[in-house]
């Protein structure tokens, strides 16, 4: 016969009583399954003008809709709930950028694979927009590279056209210059996978940014000494963190070599992979439009500061 101590015997209580009350609860709740949940390219109607946004919604436990925001101004904003029910939602998000110092408030329907509603600024201005489910844009592995293009040469601009505002760029020497703040640059050519090297001189306190696609941006900052972030040189803005800083002293040449592969990016800058094979969730404040299933053009920034750019070359995929 087997002797149990008293010991032994509570806790063999103890496991029993626990058995016994995993068998007796319910059955942990599913998470909540909405049609609105996913990613959603946006075009706003700004005045008679298409302006783009975005918007992920997603569920947070079992009751509550949460997402992220990208108006057609500033970063991607996360929304703390989305209110939902009967095909209508709204949400509401602080002020950015913006110059009111209201909240902007979103607020649409949804009818099968299309979203379309109304937007209100802090300024207090009121927009319609409309809305498709944003495309995965998932790879197929690593595509054939095509014939290389270089887009800068000599002492002219070829291939690039200016927007904007005054045309301040100029060419010398193979540097693509902007002096001051005013248009800035895309390429004539769109393309959809590509590689991309760049080079690029900011002077302190400036500020610019590589347009991928002309819909997402990869910052150009003076940010020498500085944590990574999503606002600083090598991030994607408001998305996309560099896993560490490696700007050089303002004035100096830095180097980013980018290879983007439907929403797959990977950075190197200065020789370091600072972002590996990650996705970029969607378009990013100052995008051309919110077309993401198509090719796009590149775009440098010219409106936020002086900045020069060299040996840019693109690969793009056959």
């Amino acid at each position: 016969m087997i002797k149990l101590s008293r010991l032994n015997l509570k806790r063999l209580f103890c496991l029993a009583l626990s058995a016994a009350s995993i068998a007796a609860a319910p059955l942990e709740a599913k998470p909540l399954a909405s049609p609105l949940e996913g990613r959603w390219d946006i075009t706003v109607d700004r005045d008679g003008k298409p302006a783009p946004s975005w918007l992920e919604v997603r569920h947070s436990g079992t009751k509550t809709l949460v997402g992220q925001f990208t108006s057609f101004s500033g970063s991607a904003r996360p929304i703390a709930e989305v209110q939902f029910a009967d095909g209508k939602f709204k949400f509401e998000i602080p002020p950015q950028w913006e110059r009111g110092d209201k909240n902007l408030t979103v607020e649409g329907t949804i009818s099968g694979e299309t979203l379309s509603g109304s937007m209100t600024t802090p300024e207090g201005k009121t927009y319609t927009w409309k809305g498709v489910r944003a495309p995965a844009l998932r790879g197929k592995g690593t595509p054939a590279w095509g014939t290389p293009v270089k887009l800068t040469a000599g002492n002219e601009i070829k291939g690039w056209h200016a927007v904007g505002g005054e045309n301040q760029w100029v060419a010398e020497n193979g540097i693509l210059r902007s002096p001051k703040s005013g248009a800035n640059l895309i390429t004539d050519q769109k393309f959809g996978d590509f590689k991309l090297h760049i080079e690029f001189r900011i002077p302190k306190g400036s500020n610019s940014g590589v347009y991928l696609r002309g819909r997402y941006e990869v910052q150009v900052t003076d940010s020498k000494g500085m944590e990574p972030a999503l606002d600083q040189m090598g991030s994607v803005y408001g998305f996309i963190a560099p896993s560490e800083m490696v700007a050089k002293d303002a004035g100096e040449w830095n180097s980013y070599d980018i290879t983007l592969i439907g929403r797959m990016l990977t950075l190197v800058a200065n020789g370091k992979t600072v972002i590996s094979n990650q996705e970029i969730p969607g378009i990013t404040g100052g995008a051309l439009d919110s077309n993401e299933g198509e090719p796009g053009p590149l775009y440098i920034q010219g409106d936020h500061g002086p900045v020069e750019y060299r040996n840019i070359v693109i690969t793009p995929a056959k």
